[in-house]
């Protein structure tokens, strides 16, 4: 209903939200997003995984090693409201060359080359 209601609306690209609910249904996001040709940019890499067009977002690995040293310092007796809150710090971009193509677009050189993964 919502990608219906985008392509009679003309959108001309779809941003995603970074959410529990996108996430577990990325692949008929995606499926949806495809169909109705509309370019979509997604926060996690599983999505262009499953076929989108590009993800910008933290990196995950890195996220999750990040919070097993705050376990780790809790575990060794520091308070949790005593720890500083961090941002991530590393963000990939990833792209799919395939979903770009199927879509019917051209990326720019520059783009492909700040991209962390290319997905051809």
């Amino acid at each position: 209903m919502a990608f219906a209601a985008a392509t009679r609306g003309n959108a001309g690209a779809l941003i995603a939200f970074d959410d529990a609910l996108t996430y577990n249904y990325r692949t008929r996001v995606v499926a949806l997003a495809a169909a109705n040709r509309l370019p979509a940019l997604y926060g996690y890499r599983e999505f262009p995984d499953e076929g989108g067009l590009m993800s910008y977002g933290a990196n995950l690995p890195s996220h999750y090693r990040h919070a097993a040293n705050y376990v780790d310092r809790i575990l060794r007796g520091a308070k949790p409201g005593d720890i500083p809150v961090e941002q991530p710090t590393k963000f990939d971009l990833i792209v799919n060359l395939r979903a770009a193509k199927a879509l019917g677009l051209e990326l720019s050189p520059s783009l492909l080359a700040q991209a962390d993964d290319v997905i051809e």
